[in-house]
């Protein structure tokens, strides 16, 4: 428990919901951008001059962008004032994304791409950390949810718009309205979100010391493996819909409607959960996620089934998702937006795993249920790390149970 009292501690004020809100929309930005190119990729594959299997690189440029980015970013700015730090970084994004809509050829297109990731993980925690602050220690995992909630709606609302104007008017328009959204982001910034300092002690050294701390190393392991569970249903989930469920083609965006609706209830019960028990909604998080992939392999022939699945696979994600934020957060020591920015990694990362997976076993001929199949072992795998961590928790409680709650005050402090 936290040693302030009450009358110290920040109230939920109008202003602490709308600087929450202008985080989140910088979230929407991302989110739309993150996926839209998947929507799109037809018409940049055409607008290049190149194929559809080498347009898809421009997907894993920017998530090789995220994994590159967050670290660095988050190490090197860790001094830096918060405020000025997410407008800097939205308007770094900004730039990125305005390249990709300039690109005149393939190999321009794949560094703006990349560029454009480079910014995700690190805005993200610096935004988990600034809209934290703002709120008591009770409730600040609702407050880092509903910054990433920007997110999850961005795949029920921005993705789908962006697209359709790409789409309608050319791929371009769709990296154009991200532009637009990162100049509200950062004019709303600006306007509503309240100075806060960055640490002026903080060193890149210290800050990568992080990383050699055990509970970080195995949090970002059961991101890797264990979200990659959801990744490997969700990079097949067309060819799932229609060769699998009997569904037309035109069905599946209203498959992915789901998927994006259970984000936003996931996303929002995730950060009630994890400030009700971060450790055991982590580990339940997970469960529920493995069982629900398998049964989705089960099920998926079923259309009314497959819709109902995938809602509950992305409510279950999502709440993993929040979870593996906050435990991040919570390990990572002073290096609280390094764990935050660090989140963002892992889950490329579990994109890839999980994508590469399911590709290895449709290849196999083994069918489009196969990659759920796989998904529920990862997640499956991904209790692996978290049951060591579990144990490395109690030994250290045990160890030193006087000191622990000073230590998870202070977690929560920073």
């Amino acid at each position: 428990m936290s040693s302030q009292p009450t009358s110290a501690l920040p109230r939920v004020t109008v202003r602490t919901v709308v600087a929450i809100a202008a985080l989140a929309v910088g979230g929407f930005a991302i989110g739309t951008t993150e996926f839209v190119t998947m929507g799109v990729l037809p018409d940049i594959a055409e607008g290049v001059g190149v194929s559809i299997p080498e347009a898809g690189h421009i997907v894993s440029a920017y998530a090789l962008g995220v994994v590159v980015g967050a670290p660095v970013i988050a190490a090197l700015s860790a001094r830096l004032p918060r405020r000025a730090l997410l407008v800097g970084l939205m308007t770094a994004f900004l730039v990125g994304n305005a390249a990709s809509a300039l690109a005149p050829g393939y190999g321009t297109l794949l560094l703006a791409r990349f560029a454009s990731g480079l910014p995700h993980g690190a805005f993200f925690g610096v935004a988990s950390l600034v809209a934290a602050s703002l709120v008591a220690p009770g409730l600040r995992g609702r407050a880092v949810s509903s910054v990433l909630l920007g997110l999850s709606v961005a795949l029920v609302a921005g993705v789908p718009l962006a697209t359709w104007l790409g789409q309608s008017v050319g791929w371009r328009a769709a990296y154009w309205t991200v532009v637009v959204l990162a100049v509200l982001t950062v004019l709303a910034v600006v306007a509503v979100v309240p100075h806060s300092p960055g640490r002026p002690d903080a060193t890149v050294r210290g800050e990568l010391g992080a990383l050699r701390r055990p509970q970080v190393l195995l949090t970002l392991a059961v991101g890797i493996v264990g979200f990659g569970g959801m990744f490997a249903l969700y990079s097949y989930i067309s060819p799932v819909a229609t060769d699998v469920a009997g569904l037309a083609r035109g069905t599946v965006p209203w498959v992915l409607l789901a998927y994006g609706l259970g984000g936003i209830v996931g996303t929002a019960l995730g950060g009630r959960l994890a400030d009700l028990a971060l450790f055991r909604s982590l580990v339940g998080s997970i469960v529920v996620l493995g069982v629900l992939l398998a049964l989705v392999a089960l099920i998926s022939p079923w259309a009314p089934a497959l819709f109902t699945g995938v809602f509950l696979v992305s409510v279950a994600a999502s709440t993993l998702a929040i979870c593996l934020q906050l435990r991040l957060m919570e390990t990572a020591g002073d290096a609280q937006m390094l764990g935050a920015a660090l989140n963002h990694s892992s889950l490329n990362l579990a994109n890839a795993l999980g994508a590469w997976l399911g590709g290895v076993v449709i290849a196999a001929g083994l069918g489009y249920r196969a990659p759920s199949v796989v998904g529920a072992g990862l997640a499956a795998a991904g209790l692996l790390p978290l049951a060591v961590s579990a144990v490395v928790r109690s030994r250290t409680r045990t160890a030193t149970p006087a000191v622990a709650p000073q230590e998870e005050a202070h977690a929560s402090a920073s």
